[in-house]
């Protein structure tokens, strides 16, 4: 299911929104588990500072909870959401931002044709996870120092290997923040929202979050 925002005037890119999940679940999702539920203040902060540019903001609502394993039970989901991107809108740029399971799906699907970039929070990047479908595109990988959840180290090596192919690849630790990014939310927000608009050429990067990329933490 797609929530969409729609762009004012004549959408020219479009921001996709991919909710975190479970390890193991064939359980039916619904629109007010936290999970979905955590991204549409992304989805909201970005709509707000882009649609007058352009930019149309969907949220994918997956059919199941689950990775499931081999099913890889979102990549479908998230295929089928570019598709219809590409039916609507045609070949417009599309930047993927995901949390956790939603992260990992991002990262997974990123060699579609449309996608210019992925923004994974606290995204779950377990060992022998693939990278080479970020060749030429941007990544960012923002991570919370106190995540039990997912892990931060997993994160930092992912972006090691990812650097060897795609055209650009930031990783920021968030200090002291845990896997609900709910501690320092306007953190996640600034960050997340300034980057996106910042590979969609609608604004350039304010100073703090160009210094919050030198650095790599925040």
């Amino acid at each position: 299911m797609l929530n969409k925002r729609p762009a004012n005037g004549e959408t020219r890119a479009v921001v996709l929104t991919l909710h975190g999940g479970r390890e193991n679940s064939m359980e039916p999702t619904h629109h007010r588990q936290l999970a979905g539920v955590r991204m549409l203040p992304f989805a909201a902060s970005i709509a707000r500072r882009a649609s007058s540019a352009g930019v149309a903001v969907w949220s994918l609502r997956h059919r199941v909870r689950g990775w499931n394993g081999d099913l890889m039970s979102p990549v479908p989901d998230a295929r089928w959401a570019l598709e219809h991107v590409r039916h609507e809108h045609g070949d417009v740029p599309v930047v993927l931002v995901g949390h956790s399971m939603g992260g990992r799906t991002a990262v997974r699907v990123a060699g579609d044709e449309g996608v210019v970039g992925v923004v994974a929070l606290a995204p779950w990047l377990p060992k022998g996870e693939p990278a080479e479908q970020l060749a030429g595109r941007s990544l960012l990988i923002a991570h919370g120092t106190a995540d039990r959840v997912t892990s931060p180290i997993g994160s930092a090596r992912f972006a090691e290997r990812a650097r060897v192919v795609a055209a650009r690849v930031d990783l920021v630790m968030v200090a002291v923040e845990t896997h609900a990014m709910v501690l320092r939310w306007p953190t996640w927000q600034r960050l997340t929202t300034a980057y996106v608009l910042d590979l969609l050429d609608v604004a350039p990067l304010p100073p703090r979050v160009a210094d919050a990329l030198r650095r790599g933490r925040v």
